[in-house]
């Protein structure tokens, strides 16, 4: 019987846990992990976006249905609120379930950034992914549920496959672009700017290396198979049946993926109260995006750029940012799926500084870098709900807490206050009705649409109806005004003396009824 082998000790295995610590490339994690932080840190700091509200509405309706019902006029695919549905599910009706969905995509983009390593080096993949970590819009539009960061994951996706099928030609690459482009559709129907663009891009960059070849210019031999490009199809068809038509629920938003582009070119053109002049993303990349604004300027010399997926991310981007900028209705939020090419020219040009500028380099990246880390945390964690801010748009204020708080503390201190009565009075009263949609009680009423009994538990009444409804009340309120966002008449807020007066201590109610 042979004797038995001695096993390491705690310190031999300490000494080679810290030889293997030494040994590991860490700035990528670093990197992700300083993105992951801006995006988590006091999530539920925000209020509620006027758009959440929409989703979580959107989110609630399917908890009745049990699938989401496709509207090609909302412009926006099924993947978000399948996706919110089972973060709601599983934890619940609140912000951070709401939000954290979006928070994990916005973190896997700068991962994928990393991945553009092997086709535009790795000083540049990481500068553009320490770029898109701390830049004000990719942290701001990474903390809250809108489509807007899909789109950005999968339209990085599709190029990374691209590049992947000219400089290594494997199967890798061809389900990155068939995922990449499934993603796209079932996200937004502007992924077609994304897919027209990048298809142009590609004669017109064999042109640019044709007249100036970069050392890459060789087509890698192409080693995937036809049965992968065949599961790809297959895979992807399958995913936008079964999310498109409503996990086989609603047939005809199948349709709907055609349909929508009529209504979309329409909105587009007319703006629709969202119209902006051509150069207003040069606008807000001057005012919060720095590494943009320096990468977009490299593209100016991009015969001089030293590998194909350079110059191609240069023309796709310069491409994508002139379809934008055509379109009249343009929203701040849409900048992150446009600009991200340029991340890695601001990489690309430093990089290209001379070697004997390596202290000028450095300087330069610490400079641009730093100053976008200011502005992201001066932006996301101070100035979140000011108007004056392009990137704060359709912002509901803080105004908001003063109906949401109380209510929802009553009703965590005793669930029957969940049948409390309200009254919202108003045209749009996004975002209350996803935050307060577990009170079966409250109504909502527009126009000239007006509850039989007006008095109620609470009320929130848009400036012109505030005659009519306070003839009708009888009984006694703590009132205030309510601006729910910009743009929006300030609205009365009235909430009962009978059940609110712990909210108010040492005062007393300032609205009495006609029967008093």
């Amino acid at each position: 019987m042979g004797a038995p082998a001695d096993s390491p000790s705690l310190g031999d295995r300490f000494e080679l846990w810290k030889t293997r610590a030494a040994q590991t490339d860490w700035t990528p994690w670093l990197i992700i992990a300083l993105g992951a932080f801006l995006r988590v840190l006091l999530l539920g700091m925000k209020p509620a976006h006027f758009d959440e509200g929409i989703n979580g509405w959107f989110v609630d309706q399917m908890t009745k249905t049990g699938f989401y019902h496709y509207d090609p006029t909302n412009y926006h695919g099924p993947l978000h609120f399948y996706v919110l549905f089972l973060s709601q599910t599983l934890f619940g009706r609140g912000i951070w379930a709401l939000r954290m969905p979006v928070v994990i995509v916005s973190t896997l983009c700068l991962w994928l950034a990393l991945k553009f390593e092997p086709f535009v080096g790795r000083t540049a993949a990481r500068l553009a992914a320490l770029a898109m970590a701390v830049s004000p819009g990719f942290v701001f539009y990474g903390r809250y549920s809108i489509h807007e960061v899909w789109l950005l994951l999968f339209s990085m996706m599709f190029v990374l496959g691209l590049l992947g099928l000219w400089a290594k030609g494997n199967a890798r690459s061809v389900w990155l672009t068939g995922m990449g482009l499934t993603g796209m559709i079932l996200t937004k129907e502007t992924y077609i700017i994304h897919l027209v663009c990048a298809a142009i891009a590609i004669p017109v960059t064999a042109i640019s290396c044709k007249l100036h070849p970069p050392p890459d210019w060789k087509r890698a031999r192409q080693t995937w198979r036809p049965i992968d490009l065949i599961m790809t199809i297959a895979v992807g068809v399958a995913l936008i049946v079964f999310f498109y038509s409503g996990t086989f629920f609603n047939w005809s938003g199948l349709k709907g993926i055609f349909e929508t582009f009529a209504t979309w070119i329409q909105t587009g053109t007319n703006g629709n109260g969202h119209e902006k002049p051509w150069y207003y993303w040069l606008l807000l990349m001057g005012r919060y995006e720095w590494p943009i604004c320096l990468g977009l300027l490299y593209c100016a010399f991009c015969q001089r750029l030293p590998s194909t997926a350079l110059r191609y991310l240069a023309i796709a981007g310069v491409g994508t940012l002139a379809a934008y900028s055509i379109v009249h209705y343009k929203t701040p939020w849409c900048i992150i799926s446009i600009a991200w090419p340029f991340l890695f020219l601001f990489g690309a040009a430093l990089v290209a500084i001379p070697e004997k500028y390596r202290v000028l380099q450095r300087a330069a990246a610490a400079l641009v870098i730093c100053a976008s880390l200011g502005a992201s945390i001066r932006l996301n964690y101070f100035r979140f709900t000011t108007d004056t801010e392009p990137y704060v748009y359709v912002q509901s204020y803080e105004d908001i807490y003063l109906l949401s708080r109380p209510l929802l503390k009553l009703a965590q201190k005793d669930p029957r206050n969940y049948q409390l009565v309200g009254h919202m009075i108003r045209t749009s009263a996004y975002p209350f009705p996803w935050i307060l949609g577990d009170f079966p009680r409250i109504g909502y009423y527009e126009n000239d649409n007006l509850p039989g009994k007006m008095d109620a538990d609470f009320l929130l009444v848009q400036e012109d109806k505030i005659p009519v409804v306070e003839k009708q009340l009888r009984n006694t309120y703590f009132t205030m005004p309510l601006t729910i966002r910009p743009y929006q008449d300030t609205s009365k807020l009235y909430l009962s003396a009978k059940v609110f007066a712990r909210f108010f201590p040492g005062k007393k109610p300032n609205f009495k009824g006609a029967a008093h």
